[in-house]
Order: C-alpha cells, then sequence, then structure tokens
C-alpha cells in the first residue's frame, strides 16, 4: 500500500448533540446553560481545527445526535457546521451509531460535502484538497436500528485491487469494553487482520488506541457529559505521508472539563485544615484548567482522625454547600449572560477513607471486627464472595421494582465500593461502641 500523495484527516465521534445534562442538582443557571450548549461549542471547535489545519476530509464515527428523535436546534446546528466546512471545501463522512441509527427523526437536508453510509457497507475514494489526487478509501456501516448485535466487522474486506490508504468507519464494542452496550461486537484480532490501515472506532467514549499497526482507534467524545466521562476530550488530526505512514494529535475540544480528584486524609486533624485543604485543590485545579470551566468530584481516601467525622455524612454536605456557596457567588460576577471562564464547581465528595485502625492486627485478631476485616479482604479478592455477600445484604430490598433494576445496573467497581463502605462503617461504629462501653466501667 501506498499513499501517492500525503494527507491529512480529523476522526471525531460521539458528538452527542443536545445532551440534556439530567440530574445536575444546585448548579447555578449559568453554568448549567454553558453546559448545555457545550456539546454544540465543541462542535463548532472541531470545524474550527478543521479549517485552520486544512484538513482535507473528516471521518465521524456515529452518535452525532444524543437520541433518535433528535431536536431541531441539534440540526440546525449540525447543518451550519456542515455549510461551513461545505465553504472551505472539507468534505464529511459520517455513519451512525445506536443513539442515532438510520430513519431517526431528520426534518433538514445537509450540504454535497457531507456523505452518510447505509446499512451495508459502503466505500468511496477521498481525495486531496491540494491537487485533486485520490488518497484514501474511505468505508462504513450505519446503524439500521438502535440495537446491532451483528459482528460487523466481517463486512469489511480490503479491495485488492486499491494501493490508497484504507480507512474503515465503525461504532463498535471491541472486546467487549466492560460499562458498555455490546453492539456491533468484534475482536481485536478480527480488526487488525482486515488489511485495513486505519480503524476509525465510535462507541467508547474513553480515548484509546487498540493497536497502531494498523491503528485501531477510539478518539472518545467530543464533550465530557458526566463524571463519567472525565479527563480531556477532543478529536484526532492524523496526517499520513507518502508512504502512508501516520501519525496522530490529539487536540482538546471540551469546553468544560469533568474531574474526579482524589485527596488525603493523612494528617489532618481538624474540620478546618480539611476545608484549607480542599479550597487548595480547587485553586489548583482553576490554575491547571487555564480559564475553562470544570466540575469536580472529590474522591477522599486514606486514614485518620476525621474519618468517623466525615463519614456521618453532616459535615460532608455542609462543607460541599458551602465551597458551593462561594462558587455561586464567582459564577454571579460574569457580564450578563455569561460564564466567567474561571469557575470550577464542587459537585460532590466520594467518601472512600478508612479508620485509623492496625489493620494487620486486626486480621490476626480473634474477634468480631478482625472476623469482619478477613471476611472482607478476601471479598476483594474472589468476586463470586463479594456477589454472595452482597445477594444476601440486599435480598429484602428486591421486592422493589426499581431498586432491583438500580442493582442490577452497578458495575464490579461499584460493588467493590459498597464492600469498602460497609466494613469501614462497621469498624467506626464497632470502635465507637467499644469506647463507650469501655467509658461507662
Amino acid at each position: 500500500m501506498i499513499a501517492l500523495h500525503p494527507f491529512r484527516f480529523i476522526h471525531a465521534a460521539d458528538l452527542h448533540l443536545d445532551t440534556p445534562f439530567t440530574g445536575m442538582t444546585g448548579v447555578p443557571d449559568r453554568l448549567r446553560s454553558y453546559l448545555q450548549d457545550s456539546t454544540f461549542a465543541a462542535l463548532s471547535g472541531l470545524v474550527d481545527l478543521a479549517v485552520s489545519e486544512q484538513v482535507d476530509f473528516i471521518v465521524i464515527s456515529g452518535d452525532i445526535y444524543d437520541a433518535s428523535d433528535s431536536s431541531l436546534r441539534a440540526q440546525l446546528r449540525l447543518k451550519e457546521a456542515w455549510e461551513r466546512l461545505e465553504r472551505h471545501g472539507i468534505p464529511v463522512y459520517v455513519i451512525h451509531g445506536n443513539h442515532d441509527p438510520l430513519g431517526s427523526k431528520v426534518r433538514l437536508s445537509f450540504p454535497s460535502n457531507v456523505r452518510i453510509f447505509g446499512s451495508s457497507l459502503e466505500s468511496c475514494t477521498a481525495v486531496s484538497r491540494l491537487n485533486g489526487q485520490p488518497v484514501a478509501v474511505v468505508s462504513g456501516i450505519s446503524y439500521a436500528s438502535s440495537s446491532v448485535t451483528e459482528n460487523l466487522s466481517r463486512y469489511y474486506i480490503r479491495s485488492e485491487d486499491s494501493n490508497l490508504y484504507h480507512i474503515a468507519l465503525l461504532h463498535a464494542n471491541v472486546d467487549g469494553q466492560e460499562g458498555h452496550d455490546a453492539y456491533a461486537p468484534c475482536s481485536l484480532s478480527e480488526l487488525r487482520e482486515s488489511g485495513y490501515d486505519y480503524w476509525a472506532l465510535g462507541h467508547i467514549h474513553k480515548r484509546q488506541v487498540l493497536s497502531e499497526a494498523p491503528w485501531i482507534v477510539y478518539p472518545g467524545n467530543l464533550q465530557g457529559r458526566s463524571m463519567k466521562e472525565t479527563g480531556a476530550k477532543g478529536c484526532y488530526l492524523v496526517e499520513v505521508d507518502g508512504e502512508g505512514r501516520s501519525v496522530l494529535h490529539f487536540h482538546e475540544l471540551d469546553q468544560l472539563r469533568w474531574c474526579e480528584i482524589e485527596l488525603s486524609i493523612e494528617g489532618l486533624n481538624s474540620e478546618e485544615e480539611w476545608k484549607l485543604r480542599t479550597e487548595e485543590q480547587l485553586e489548583a485545579i482553576r490554575r491547571d484548567m487555564e480559564g475553562k470551566p470544570a466540575i469536580v468530584r472529590f474522591r477522599y481516601t486514606g486514614s485518620g482522625p476525621l474519618h468517623a467525622l466525615i463519614n456521618s455524612g453532616h459535615e460532608a454536605r455542609e462543607l460541599l454547600a458551602e465551597l458551593q456557596r462561594q462558587e455561586e457567588v464567582r459564577v454571579g460576577t460574569g457580564s450578563m449572560g455569561l460564564l466567567p471562564k474561571a469557575i470550577v464547581w464542587p459537585a460532590g465528595f466520594k467518601l472512600h477513607t478508612q479508620a485509623a485502625v492496625d489493620r494487620e492486627q486486626l486480621l490476626g485478631e480473634d474477634s468480631f471486627l478482625g472476623e469482619l476485616f478477613r471476611m472482607a479482604e478476601q471479598a476483594e479478592r474472589k468476586t463470586q464472595l463479594l456477589d454472595e455477600l452482597l445477594e444476601a445484604a440486599l435480598e429484602p430490598m428486591k421486592s422493589d421494582r426499581r431498586l432491583r433494576q438500580l442493582l442490577k445496573s452497578k458495575n464490579a467497581q461499584e460493588r467493590q465500593e459498597w464492600l469498602h463502605l460497609a466494613r469501614e462503617t462497621a469498624a467506626s461504629l464497632l470502635r465507637e461502641e467499644g469506647a463507650a462501653g469501655e467509658g461507662g466501667r
């Protein structure tokens, strides 16, 4: 394979335009409005990047919209973006995924520079904007429905009579990544053996390069939408030289960053020290963001005298409310209708602290607390034992359908977190009870 002419393209996926952002409580109206517009602003940033970098084309690997009944606003903003690219002579190659399958409610027609692939494999030739010469074969399959369980990758067969660079657009879960629907399931080995030079994947929102020979890439989504989507979000700009060698450059496009920050309570002896350490971290994030708004959740870890106080719940709620009040004052300093760029909104706390106990001593101790810690340690290593403990403990709750569905939706990490919280809560209560008993003698 030889790419006769060097070229550049952008690989993006999972735009999820007009995501509703439900479940965010207590957020100031200005921040909520900024959040609601963030997917559109990220799309605008994608177009800006394509124009400024003078790419030859863009590929988008599914889930442009957040739902099959996409809003008119989303379609209008998308058409505006496509038309701007058309004016600059930049083609866009698109497949649809599980959130926006073919047949979804579409009110508008798109300009001629947009090529949407159908529900069976289609291919077309992309050309260099510089000289109009063919540079790549782009192939793709769109979802016909919102649930595709067939392995679509087996339809991608490289054309043997073309020495051009081959790009495959696929919205799929490779190797059954946990926490994602198993749509268009396929294996990494299948993609590697296909003969394609670049697999432009979508569906998984975490940026990942699964392989470099050939390139098998998830760019992630353009804009994080919850605490499950932390870190920088954006797209890849791919440069291909005259020999078909590729270099990838990641470009941040998110307009607002979701962050989970770990803070240890080691060495903290008072609520004031706890508050100061948290505020210092908020300011550090503000500096790191260089003006980009962020929504942060703190994950408190470690052991120390503040463990019992923090885990009582009351003090944690009060500190969070105070930090939010301070940040809301900052939000209010922005110009009319605008959000100050340096906002870092504290969205919540996750408590993973531990009681200040000698764990090694407890594990060898012939006591109820020692047995509790030994069982918890075994359950952390053995998934089956953890599942059995949780099944027994949660059995009374399963009569409620909604609670049953909620329990079923929890992944392995969340179930481990329940075990940790139960162990530490029990340890704190038993130690307090023991201390009270000693004091009464």
